[in-house]
């Protein structure tokens, strides 16, 4: 039987060449040449929502998944005949963690907390509650403050904290206890009976951190901060999982490791079976 291999990787900044760096022009190109095998299965795992990723998928010509992790794990859609379908099962599974509250009853909880500036009505959803705030604020204590408010109130939630690079601003994600990236992928994987080994993640940014720092095979694009990237190699070392940990570094079939580059640079170090794909995909593809 063919391996199946799957390709999960974040959007901002990972696969989208949004940042200050430069791309390698072979990369996107590269990747959509892999997409289109029917043994390579790509899924796309972002902050945005539905409409916001297809609009990048289209805005920067990236292939076509078959799986997309939406709103920092706490949606999850599948791609079928009649379009994209939300995953009930997964909304089944997360829903019990905020013990009956719904999304306006928790913000009110914080409405006191200054610090916090909602995000649009568009960054928001069921069981995804989001905030700004500022980038340089105590995190720890603010978020063992709000931990206190919800456990009190017999909510089970996560609370998801990243910087966005390019605006400087402090991005916080408050979610059902188990809605996230992590937890979503290790969903995904466990219906499709695909083995770690198998599959591959990769990042760029805080919110991606618990997934770059567990069991699964994790890939930090090259243009990652480099304060995300002390953080990465000190939280999967502590525990325990610093060999599923790749740091991309460029020179990968002549690619420079930002963005695409490092997502194919970091699948080829797990699972060799791909960079042969890819070289062949170089030399008779014409990319």
């Amino acid at each position: 039987m063919t391996r199946r291999v799957l390709l999960a990787s974040d959007l901002d900044r990972t696969l989208l060449p949004n940042g200050p760096q430069p791309e390698s022009a072979r990369a996107r190109p590269l990747l959509r040449a892999l997409a289109a095998r029917d043994d390579l299965i790509l899924a796309y795992v972002s902050g945005r929502h539905l409409a916001l990723v297809r609009e990048a998928i289209a805005a920067f010509q990236l292939p076509e998944p078959a799986f997309i992790v939406g709103d920092v794990g706490s949606t999850i859609y599948r791609r079928g005949d009649r379009g994209w379908e939300a995953w009930s099962r997964w909304s089944e599974r997360i829903a019990p963690r905020w013990a009956g509250w719904d999304r306006p009853a928790l913000a009110a909880l914080f409405a006191d907390l200054s610090v916090l500036r909602p995000q649009e009505a568009s960054k928001q959803n069921t069981f995804k509650l989001s905030y700004y705030a500022p980038a340089d604020l105590d995190r720890d204590a603010l978020l063992a403050e709000m931990q206190r408010r919800l456990a009190r109130r017999g909510v089970e939630a996560s609370l998801v904290w990243s910087v966005d690079e390019t605006s400087g601003t402090g991005l916080l994600d408050v979610l059902p206890a188990g809605a996230t990236k992590l937890e979503a992928l290790r969903f995904v994987l466990a219906e499709l009976a695909i083995p770690a080994a198998s599959a591959v993640f990769a990042g760029d940014s805080g919110n991606d951190l618990p997934v770059l720092t567990s069991e699964l095979q994790g890939v930090l694009v090259a243009n990652a901060a480099p304060a995300v990237r002390e953080e990465a190699v000190r939280l999967a070392g502590a525990a325990g999982h610093g060999a599923q940990l790749y740091l991309a570094r460029g020179g990968f079939l002549g690619m420079n490791g930002h963005y695409a580059a490092g997502v194919l640079e970091g699948l080829a170090h797990y699972v060799p079976l791909t960079g042969r794909w890819m070289t062949e995909a170089l030399a008779h593809g014409g990319l």
